[in-house]
């Protein structure tokens, strides 16, 4: 292990001797989730738009390998175990359903009295029981049974819904995991997020905004020339303080899209045309390097050199290129996830999800057998609709149509 790590860091919760000694605990974890089958299930997983709309548009599975090579540069230059950056960055959207943020929605509504759902608390479950791997000596299913490190930088929220730190929704466990999550922290200072989870989950905002840019601009969906229309960058401006920076100033965020625009790697159009790929590449390229070099220097000023770990110091991001990020954020949210039309699709996607959770309930038997065994050992109803909404958000997009059509009777309709 790189300095900065201890034994306890790398303990599993379940016993699991290395078959490889020369391999570290922490290059494990990351063979195990590359492995996974959940990893590859993102692959048909809506990122912004459907994975079918085009050949060119990113899925969850693309996302978070991106996500994987800009976190683990970035926790490589802190002095991260970059494998342990890299685990948590590939692991962090495993627990997504269907649809993208629409499915959580729904699945929430389906799981509302048991908890709810929420993704980043179903990337937990998925890593610590439903991922089919290691057993525990009782018979129980410990999923991957990664280490307590990689566990913890995969942790985007590490509190509860029932905590009043738990803004806006987010939360990083259910009260159905809480001995895994106890276990994970143990060591750790309340609510704090280690160095390597701030790092997974800067590399998810800047690949988010940057690639989710290029993917709008790419497919037109996005207007170059919107982006200098006064009016226009007022509405991204409007956009961004209501989502992803509020309480900020829109004059601010303004400010912060005019200083990307003016960059000398902004391109004033994409036609298609080989040369303007490679431009849009170019600008990308400059955007991460620009939004994880900012994080990288001021991280370094206020904790100085040598490795950065665990509970050592917090990763800094500066305020103005935390604004230049999610304006990035509020141009695709603004031409793209709230464009005119799609009302009518976020509706069907959500009861497409809430008609398969209520057959399944009523008609268990048509669960995957895996599924079968744990509604077959669960104690009452809560447990067993939990055992649905497992199932359900660990389907794609494409088998969540065909099911929900195949239950109709229907031909599947995208």
């Amino acid at each position: 292990m790189l300095p900065g790590y201890l034994a306890h860091d790398a303990e599993r919760w379940v016993d699991d001797p290395p078959r490889d000694p020369g391999r570290s605990p922490f290059a494990r974890d990351r063979a195990r989730v590359v492995h996974a089958s959940g990893l590859r299930r993102l692959g048909a997983k809506t990122q912004v738009v459907h994975p079918w709309s085009d050949d060119f548009v990113r899925n969850r599975l693309t996302h978070s390998l991106e996500v994987a090579q800009v976190g683990r540069e970035l926790g490589r230059a802190l002095g991260c175990d970059p494998d342990v950056v890299e685990t948590a960055c590939l692991a962090h959207d495993l627990g997504h359903p269907p649809f993208g943020h629409n499915g959580e929605r729904a699945l929430d509504e389906v799981a509302a009295g048991i908890g709810g759902f929420e993704g980043n608390a179903q990337t937990l479950r998925m890593l610590t029981r439903l991922e089919p791997k290691v057993f525990a000596p009782d018979g129980r299913s410990v999923g991957l049974n990664l280490t307590r490190a990689s566990l913890d930088a995969a942790t985007k929220y590490p509190w509860f819904a029932t905590d009043s730190y738990a803004a806006r929704g987010k939360y990083g466990a259910y009260a159905d995991d809480a001995d895994v999550f106890a276990w994970l922290r143990q060591g750790a200072p309340h609510r704090a997020r280690c160095i390597e989870a701030q790092v997974m989950d800067w590399a998810d905002d800047v690949a988010y905004s940057v690639h989710d840019l290029e993917d709008g601009l790419q497919g037109g969906r996005i207007d170059f020339r919107a982006l200098a229309d006064a009016d226009e960058v007022a509405q991204v401006a409007r956009v961004a303080c209501d989502a992803y920076a509020p309480g900020s100033d829109p004059a601010a965020v303004a400010a912060a899209l005019g200083r990307l625009t003016a960059l000398p790697e902004w391109p004033a159009s994409c036609d298609g045309s080989r040369r303007d790929l490679a431009a849009l590449k170019r600008l990308t390229s400059a955007l991460i390097g620009r939004f994880c070099l900012a994080a990288e220097r001021a991280t370094r000023a206020q904790a100085g050199d040598g490795p950065l770990t665990r509970y050592a110091c917090d990763l800094h991001v500066p305020d103005p290129t935390v604004l230049e990020v999610a304006a990035l954020k509020a141009v695709a949210a603004t031409y793209v996830m709230r464009a005119e039309g799609r009302a009518a699709s976020l509706e069907r996607q959500r009861t497409v999800l809430a008609e398969i959770a209520a057959a399944w309930l009523e008609r268990p038997e048509l669960l995957a057998r895996s599924a079968q065994e744990d509604w077959a050992a669960s104690a009452d109803d809560a447990a067993r609709t939990r055992v649905v909404v497992d199932a359900v958000a660990s389907l794609t997009d494409t088998s969540a149509i065909q099911i929900s059509a195949s239950l109709r009777g229907s031909e599947p309709q995208k």
